[in-house]
């Protein structure tokens, strides 16, 4: 008994302990999940504080950017004012300058636009001569090119030609050569089913030879047992009735040699009978 409340007792106390370290586990567990949660949550608000602040320095330089842009503009159409200014100033006094020279050289002017106009026409001369010698050269040039492009389209066509017309005989080549191989593997295949064929006539023709030997054997046999157990009968039927009917040994000798001969027809009706059946098995083999 004492045993027994000790075993119960222990199985209790393995029962208790490891229901106490499931819900050990199952408490740590719970702590770590409630821990991660904090980590991530913790990491996520750190992640979004750095957004933020990341979205604020960039809203701030962009302000930066942009006051600083306006500045720029703002200078540049300064300085394009003031040069516009000045160019148009010294426009103004270059043109009083140019009206003072025109009323003083009139008749300079004059000569140089005569002069002018006779250089180009001199140069306009040798620009069409010019002119007409290019045309001449390009159309040259162009029928060259035109006549190379027929000549590349014609070699082209050739090569094309070419390539269709050995294509068609590796294609013709390749389709004779697949018709050769397909005859030559049904004559293969003909060749091993005539040959197993003939293996197969070659065995059947030996055990029918085997089965109808063996037949005439066992007939042969069975005639030559059945004559032996006719002529011991016989031997004991005579001997019986020499020693029984010794009176009558001349009616039982005339039954004997009717019984000889009737025994003889018999056995030749049977050996006739066998020989037409085994004639007919082998019609019907």
């Amino acid at each position: 008994r004492c045993f027994y409340d000790q075993k119960i007792l222990h199985k209790i106390f393995g029962e208790w302990k490891e229901w106490w370290t499931v819900g050990r586990e199952r408490k740590l567990s719970l702590r770590a999940d409630s821990h991660y949660r904090h980590l991530l949550l913790n990491l996520i608000f750190k992640a979004w504080r750095a957004y933020v602040c990341q979205q604020q320095g960039k809203r701030n330089k962009y302000c930066v950017a942009e006051s600083h842009a306006k500045k720029q503009k703002l200078l540049r159409t300064w300085q394009c004012w003031l040069v516009y200014v000045d160019v148009r100033r010294r426009k103004h006094e270059m043109r009083s300058v140019a009206l003072a020279f025109r009323e003083r050289s009139c008749l300079r002017i004059s000569w140089a636009v005569w002069r002018r106009r006779r250089c180009q026409n001199c140069t306009g001369h040798k620009m069409n001569v010019l002119a007409l010698q290019h045309w001449a050269q390009s159309l040259q040039f162009r029928a060259w090119l035109q006549w190379r492009e027929l000549y590349l389209y014609s070699q082209n066509d050739k090569q094309k030609e070419t390539r269709a017309v050995t294509h068609h005989q590796h294609w013709e080549l390749k389709r004779c050569m697949e018709a050769w191989l397909g005859y030559l593997n049904l004559h293969r295949a003909k060749k091993h089913q005539n040959e197993l064929a003939q293996e197969h006539h070659r065995s059947r023709i030996v055990r029918q030879c085997f089965s109808d030997w063996r037949l005439s054997w066992e007939c042969r046999r069975s005639i030559h047992a059945h004559q032996k157990d006719f002529e011991k009968l016989a031997g004991r039927i005579a001997f019986w009735r020499v020693f029984a009917h010794g009176k009558h040994y001349d009616v039982l000798w005339v039954e004997e040699t009717q019984q000889c001969e009737l025994a003889e027809k018999h056995y030749r009706h049977h050996l006739l009978v066998r020989a037409l059946l085994c004639v007919g098995w082998k019609r019907l083999w």
